[in-house]
This record gives C-alpha cells, sequence and structure tokens, in this order.
C-alpha cells in the first residue's frame, strides 16, 4: 500500500514532507494536553522492570535446579564409568583382584568425587567380576557440601582365564 500526501498540511499543522507528530499530541492552544491513547502510558512507565525484578528470583531458581540436576547426571555417569573400569581391571588382574580394583576404581575420578567416594566393592563369582561403586552427590559446588544420597554404579566383566 503506497502512502498519499495530501496538500491539506495547514490543517494538521504541518508543512508538507515534515513527517508526521506523535500521536496524542495537539499543537495549537491545548498544546500541553493529552488525548486518550497516550494518557494510561504515564502511569506505565518502569512496568517492565518491576515484572523483570518480579520473574528474575523464579529464573535463578530455575538455573539453580538445572544445574543441581546435571550434577546429579555427571555423578550418575562417573559412577558407571569407575565401576565399568575396575570390574575390567579386576577381572584381568592376574595378582590380588580386589586392590587392582579398587585402586581402578578411583583413578578414574575426579579429586572432589574421589574424596566422596562412599564405598566400592569388589566381587568375583560364577565367571564374572563384579564391581559397584557408591558416590556422595554434591550439592551445587563439588568439594563444598554434599548430599546424604549417594548414587551406585555397577558393573561386570568376564573373568579373563589365568595362566
Amino acid at each position: 500500500m503506497a502512502t498519499t500526501e495530501t496538500t491539506d498540511t495547514e490543517i494538521r499543522g504541518r508543512r508538507y514532507g515534515d513527517p508526521s507528530p506523535a500521536r496524542g499530541l495537539t499543537r495549537g492552544p491545548d498544546r500541553g494536553r493529552l488525548r486518550g491513547g497516550l494518557c494510561g502510558r504515564k502511569r506505565d512507565r518502569g512496568q517492565t522492570a518491576i515484572e523483570f525484578l518480579g520473574v528474575t528470583p523464579l529464573i535463578i531458581l530455575l538455573c539453580v535446579a538445572l544445574w543441581q540436576c546435571a550434577l546429579i547426571g555427571y555423578t550418575f555417569s562417573l559412577a558407571g564409568n569407575s565401576a565399568d573400569e575396575a570390574a575390567h581391571q579386576g577381572a584381568i588382574s592376574e595378582g590380588s583382584r580386589g586392590r587392582a580394583c579398587r585402586h581402578a576404581a578411583e583413578r578414574g575420578l575426579p579429586k572432589v568425587w574421589r574424596e566422596s567416594m562412599k564405598r566400592t566393592t569388589c566381587d568375583d563369582s560364577s565367571g564374572l567380576y563384579k564391581a559397584t561403586v557408591k558416590l556422595r552427590v554434591p550439592v551445587l559446588v563439588p568439594g563444598v557440601l554434599n548430599w546424604p544420597m549417594t548414587v551406585e554404579g555397577n558393573a561386570a566383566s568376564p573373568l579373563e582365564a589365568e595362566r
């Protein structure tokens, strides 16, 4: 739709080609008065800032909850991987299987999770070497505080034939 210019600029109070004045403002004797469209805008100043401040704690709480879920998932991943490595090392070890299993379980863990490791169980039965690793879940910052909740990782590996 094309914009059309009219020659009745005197009626609108502007010269030909000038941009139109803001809506709601009038020129002439009642110059300072506001008309319908702009009356409510003066009272709504800062409403967006107030709404943002009201929602900000909810956004922060959501971010904290998502971070904690990520830490729980990472702890599950670490426990499973550590148990898998421990079971494999215990199955192929020729000497003390239990010591090799426990050492392998600790070797792959980051320092914070290694310090908070609750228990590692290694056992051989029915041709399989089984390892169970239990880790504590950190709260928000690893190494500062841990939940009493533990995450358990289980793995099994077939025993290698001894020579």
